[in-house]
């Protein structure tokens, strides 16, 4: 007879600091995904999902990088875990991109001229005062803010 495999995933140190945060932001997630959106635009509906998951991997960044309070082997275990997106936090480590609210805001294959979102341009150089990011529903994630 085959051996039974169970899923026995063993936490870092540190584990139990992080886990109720994450657990919480995990429940307000399935909330919003079960959310109805009657009333909204396409993308508007996605909104929600797209804020609770950046505050999921900025909570973890902050940790890591600026209060140094999770080791990195609880870092990458999160990552890995897939608790926070390894390709925000890249970015993030990167100057200029310090605010940086969602990877398609960057990508000029999604938007007109191949250019980035509006929300990546400086307030004091907008025409407009108020924008609205149609992809995340960002009101402005440029660092010159």
């Amino acid at each position: 007879m085959p051996k039974v495999r169970t899923n026995r995933t063993v936490y870092p140190e540190g584990w139990e600091l992080i886990e109720p945060t994450l657990r919480e932001l995990e429940s307000k997630m399935r909330e919003a995904e079960n959310e109805t959106h009657e009333g909204k635009r396409k993308c508007e509906a996605l909104w929600p999902i797209f804020k609770i998951s950046h505050q999921k991997s900025r909570y973890i960044y902050d940790l890591f990088y600026r209060r140094k309070a999770i080791s990195r082997e609880l870092f990458d275990f999160c990552l890995e875990q897939g608790h926070a997106d390894k390709n925000l936090i890249a970015k993030w480590k990167k100057s200029g991109y310090e605010r940086l609210c969602c990877l398609r805001c960057i990508q000029p294959r999604d938007h007109n001229f191949g250019t980035t979102c509006v929300c990546r341009v400086p307030k004091h150089l907008r025409e407009e005062k108020v924008v609205e990011c149609v992809h995340c529903g960002c009101h402005g994630c440029a660092s010159g803010d």
